[in-house]
């Protein structure tokens, strides 16, 4: 009788791809993959490590697979394995706790599956984590997460994530088109390509800085694989995109022109302080060339509040300079201190009420933002690549500037693309249309 493995993912869309990959190294050695809320013979937590939440639902989420199967094998990965390995061990029922190299070869650590008295820990030191694992998932059958870069040469002073994985790596080329061709076999409409820091694509396979390509070259490339209806970039730094690829997203035949691109804080002193690689006028000059070259386009931006030394009048600089910029939606992060990074010494700490109200004002403005960028679509024709499930009798589904409509549920849509025109917005701020073809590309 084959073995059950059951997974959960805490995190990005990066998480994601790598659990994928995991689970495939699990079925070449005959287990077979079951939901996370039965019973199996091992589970595994992909871990995070950006929010403060996910460390308190780690433990959650341990308890959930004991109360599956109180014998079962729990296994930890991901970045909260690497940065803390010796606190997710000592949680009780943990059995075994991989750090940022060893999770792609966890199968080689399931010899015997007998719980332990204390988790165990093999865990590199993170200057090891220098080889590259591609990976991708492949989420609700219409579009795919597929992993071309990871880790980070950069310093933010918030950001434990060069910790967690290491210096910046990269696929090969070959690999990543492999990859998306073998996604393209499958049916699937739409993809998103991941990473940790994607702009910087191109280092070397083994971390060394020699580039072989750039993150235009892989654009360029990426657009000539044929079956793929959609690739979506999915969050790049605005220092690295650069003009060239924004003018190829333009004119290209499966780029949308959706961009994702962090900001952080509004405020020069503030972006200093993070050690960002930009000040605020670079981030408003990629948003006028985006909105250049394509009017409809849409802009989502990463913002942190409550930074050591953020005022008032930093807030209120971020507050007006993102309510006058023509972008789309924010992405709110109410900052967290993390153990071992240079933020979590600073003074003037924000008190952690001040935060959560910055981030309700930040998230409000968020509301009215999408709402505005929703209406200037309306009258537009658009082609929409419809979700797989059914809410509430609904089927919900993106045009390509990531507009969420949504119709009366109906099976035949999932996973085909149609032509539309948007007409309204309705009382749960989703846009309705009206078919303008059916299937175009089925």
């Amino acid at each position: 009788m084959s073995k059950k493995v059951a997974f959960y993912t805490l995190g990005c869309k990066l998480n994601f791809s790598e659990t994928s990959t995991i689970a495939r190294s699990f079925e070449k050695e005959d287990f077979e993959r079951v939901d996370f809320s039965e019973e199996a013979d091992v589970y595994v937590i992909n871990t995070c490590s950006v929010t403060e939440n996910a460390d308190k639902r780690f433990k959650t989420i341990v308890k959930q697979a004991q109360k599956a199967n109180p014998e079962a094998f729990v296994t930890a990965v991901g970045c909260y394995a690497q940065l803390k390995p010796e606190e997710l061990a000592a949680v009780d029922g943990v059995d075994l706790v991989l750090g940022a190299t060893e999770k792609f070869k966890i199968t080689d650590y399931l010899n015997d599956l007998t719980k332990n008295d204390k988790g165990e820990v093999h865990s590199c030191e993170i200057e090891d984590a220098d080889f590259y694992v591609g990976s991708y998932a492949i989420g609700d059958r219409t579009r795919a997460f597929l992993k071309v870069q990871d880790g980070c040469d950069y310093k933010c002073t918030y950001c434990t994530i060069p910790l967690a994985r290491g210096i910046s790596r990269s696929d090969a080329l070959e690999n990543v088109l492999n990859n998306a061709k073998e996604i393209a076999s499958k049916d699937i409409k739409e993809i998103v390509l991941t990473g940790v820091n994607i702009g910087d694509y191109g280092k070397g396979e083994f971390g060394n800085k020699k580039h072989e390509h750039t993150f235009f070259d892989l654009v360029k490339a990426l657009d000539e694989v044929e079956g793929i209806h959609r690739l979506r970039i999915s969050s790049i730094e605005p220092n690295l995109l650069k003009n060239e690829t924004i003018d190829f997203v333009a004119q290209s035949n499966s780029f949308v022109p959706h961009f994702h691109v962090p900001l952080q804080s509004g405020s020069d002193d503030i972006l200093k302080k993070m050690r960002r690689r930009y000040l605020s006028n670079l981030y408003v000059d990629r948003v006028k060339r985006i909105k250049q070259t394509m009017p409809h386009a849409c802009i989502g931006v990463d913002v942190i509040v409550g930074f050591p030394g953020e005022t008032d009048e930093h807030f209120l600089e971020t507050y007006h300079f993102l309510n006058e910029l023509d972008i789309s939606y924010l992405h709110v992060f109410t900052y967290s201190e993390r153990d071992n990074t240079v933020a979590a010494e600073m003074d003037a700490v924000v008190p952690k009420k001040v935060r959560n109200k910055r981030s309700k004002m930040l998230r409000g403005l968020s509301t009215k933002k999408r709402r505005a960028f929703y209406e200037s679509q309306l009258g537009t024709t658009r082609t929409v690549l419809f979700e797989g499930e059914n809410k509430l009798g609904y089927i919900h589904g993106f045009t390509e500037n990531y507009v969420k409509v949504k119709a009366p549920w109906d099976p035949s849509l999932v996973n085909t693309l149609h032509q539309v025109e948007l007409t309204d917005i309705d009382e749960d701020g989703l846009v309705r249309f009206e078919f303008v073809s059916y299937n175009i590309m089925a």
